[in-house]
């Protein structure tokens, strides 16, 4: 009897009998996490929080993820903050987040009793199902995670990432399930982070955790390569007794497949949701309204994405991806990032693409494109993820690689968090007084020290001297690229070449009595009336000008400009930015700087870290000297190029 047969005969009853289908809704955490860059603010969530309960859905997804990293350092807000307001608007549904296991909502591991601590008060403010996974799938990192939630009375969902390689078969995701159901935990997910779950091994995979375990089973996955909605069908037929969906104007592309289809197809089935259908169309419309105002401005105009099938790259992750690239001022060089990451990815073991390996292997895939050299630039995260520090790999790393960063050190080969010292007796020591004004800021504090402690001070001030939150510049920075370009611009990015064809095809749209006539000319949209391509009288082109009205908006921002040179310096060596981030002359709060003025160095010492797109970038000597002038303050934005220090 084949899987399907087995599994069949295991779950479907006579076709009169209904069958119940537990539906999450992801729309207020991995929807926006994958298509707005997670910039969902607490009040877009509370303008709509209370028809949502009113749904139906067997769990919200409301926190967790990038979602508790994003309030602080972009939003300005409290992610706790916003848990206990959408807990006391929505008593009807159980609240779901995302627990990275021994990573907690950070990118590397943290000690015991950071993660129990976190686990209880995220339980007493609202949580009530915890889906944990590790970004490796090595249950080490998780089993803390699934006692501290099971003690805490909260359920423990067990995350199988699914990922493809030739490492990663259906047999050893079963392995896992069955060491995760050692663990107790009360559910398990396929989590296809990555949308590349095809609906004949959801089928396949299914059919085994049914065959072999006795729990129930959710499915997760992105709509990025147009399977999710079959591959749904498939594995719910399969056994699956849970699926996660996100209302429809925040479904789809790197998101996950539609509620409503989904309710459609299987209202043609013995499988019913019992949604209430009235709910989800207010619910509807009131994103409709509000996504134009959200939406990242990068994504990408095909809804599909088929080489998602080559890279793996999560839906969460390609948003960001591309908000990186731009900070970096490099989204051309996007393709060029797509064909590393699978080379980089084989060379680092095949990880699953999924936080924090999502972000390791894509930054430095980003960082081998833009050196112009593989493992040119290694971030510290790279360096401790083939030190083994975040855990087993599933496959040998490339020894060139492990040799580049071990030299004569072996990795570890024990649960990384047995190798950290208890964090919270002295967590906060050094932070000002009066900033910590509860338990959850203390923990806030150890997972994201930099990130917290900014926003401390920023919610310590009068409300009315407050600094606009980042998401705000952000938004401002992109009207600006938007606005139209002004006639001096239009003149640096056209040729006198250019000003003659201009011509002549404006008055080809006279003599054909149009209106007006779009064209694109070196990334520049320009709309064309008959009587010609005017610059304005303030412009004095070196070729013959033309003289009539035209309206040109660039469809590319431009490039950052060089930072100013600093003052010159007695024969220095100036230690540039090679990325643009943040500036940061200590390894944390309370630690002291890396290195002072006047301190000499040896050819491979730390200098500073630059922060770049979520990693930590550690600055070396290149020469031996005496540090002569430090140029940048810390916690202070560089930008690539720019000088930090100046050694001589």
């Amino acid at each position: 009897m084949t899987a399907r047969k087995t599994a069949a005969k295991k779950t479907t009853p006579h076709a009169t009998k209904r069958i119940p289908l537990r539906i999450t809704d992801t729309t207020l955490r991995d929807a926006h996490q994958s298509l707005w860059a997670t910039r969902m603010r607490t009040k877009d969530i509370m303008g709509i929080i209370d028809t949502i309960d009113q749904a139906g859905y067997y769990s919200l997804e409301v926190w967790g993820g990038a979602t508790f990293d994003v309030c602080l350092r972009f939003l300005r807000e409290n992610p706790w903050e916003r848990l206990r307001m959408i807990k006391a608007h929505a008593p009807k549904t159980p609240l779901q987040m995302l627990l990275r296991g021994q990573n907690v909502v950070g990118y590397k591991n943290y000690p015991d009793d950071v993660l129990d601590r976190f686990v209880e008060l995220a339980c007493r403010n609202g949580v009530d199902i915890f889906r944990i996974f590790d970004a490796l799938n090595d249950v080490r990192n998780m089993e803390q995670a699934i006692r501290s939630v099971k003690r805490y009375g909260g359920h423990a969902q067990g995350a199988i990432s699914y990922t493809i390689s030739p490492v990663h078969t259906v047999e050893k995701y079963v392995q896992l399930a069955k060491e995760l159901q050692a663990l107790e935990v009360d559910s398990l997910v396929i989590k296809d982070m990555a949308g590349i779950l095809s609906p004949i091994m959801a089928e396949k995979l299914v059919s085994a955790l049914v065959r072999e375990t006795n729990i129930p089973i959710q499915l997760h996955t992105h709509a990025t390569s147009g399977m999710g909605t079959a591959t749904y069908v498939e594995g719910v037929r399969a056994g699956a007794g849970a699926i996660d969906c996100a209302i429809s104007v925040m479904s789809s592309s790197s998101s996950q497949p539609p509620v409503e289809t989904m309710l459609a197809i299987f209202n043609e089935t013995p499988y019913h949701a019992n949604l209430d259908v009235d709910c989800l169309r207010k619910i509807c419309r009131y994103f409709e309204d509000l996504a134009p105002k959200r939406a990242a401005k990068n994504m990408p105009i095909n809804p599909i994405d088929p080489d998602i099938l080559v890279h793996h790259i999560p839906g969460g992750m390609i948003s960001n991806l591309r908000s990186q690239l731009a900070q970096q001022d490099a989204l051309d060089r996007l393709p060029e990032v797509l064909e590393e990451l699978p080379r980089t990815r084989a060379d680092m073991g095949y990880p699953p693409l999924v936080t924090p390996t999502s972000q390791i292997v894509g930054i430095q895939s980003v960082l081998n494109v833009l050196a112009g050299e593989r493992y040119a630039m290694i971030p510290e995260e790279t360096r401790n993820y083939v030190k083994g520090q975040y855990g087993r790999p599933p496959a040998p790393i490339d020894k060139k690689l492990a040799k580049t960063v071990l030299v004569k050190e072996k990795p570890i080969t024990c649960r990384p968090a047995d190798m950290l010292e208890p964090m919270l007796p002295t967590a906060t020591d050094g932070v000002p007084a009066g900033l910590i004004e509860s338990e959850e800021d203390v923990i806030s504090y150890c997972i994201f020290p930099e990130v917290a402690l900014e926003y401390f001070k920023w919610r310590a001030m009068p409300t009315e001297e407050r600094p606009d939150p980042p998401v705000v510049l952000e938004q401002q920075k992109e009207m600006e690229e938007q606005a139209p370009a002004s006639a001096p611009e239009i003149q640096r990015l056209l040729t006198n070449e250019d000003y003659r064809e201009l011509n002549d095809l404006a008055s080809r749209v006279a003599a054909l009595q149009l209106q007006e006539f779009t064209i694109r000319r070196n990334d520049l949209t320009l709309s064309l009336r008959g009587s010609g391509v005017q610059m304005g009288s303030d412009i004095a082109p070196t070729a013959p000008a033309p003289a009539s009205a035209a309206s040109a908006s660039p469809t590319s921002a431009p490039k950052t400009a060089a930072p100013p040179e600093p003052a010159a310096i007695d024969d220095g060596t100036p230690i540039p930015a090679p990325l643009n981030g943040t500036f940061y002359q200590s390894p944390g709060p309370g630690k002291p700087p890396f290195v002072k003025e006047g301190d000499t160095v040896n050819v491979g010492d730390t200098l500073c870290i630059v922060e770049a797109m979520k990693l930590f970038n550690q600055i070396k000597a290149p020469v031996a000297g005496k540090v002569l002038r430090i140029l940048s303050q810390h916690g202070e934005p560089v930008q690539k190029g720019q000088p930090m220090m100046i050694i001589g």
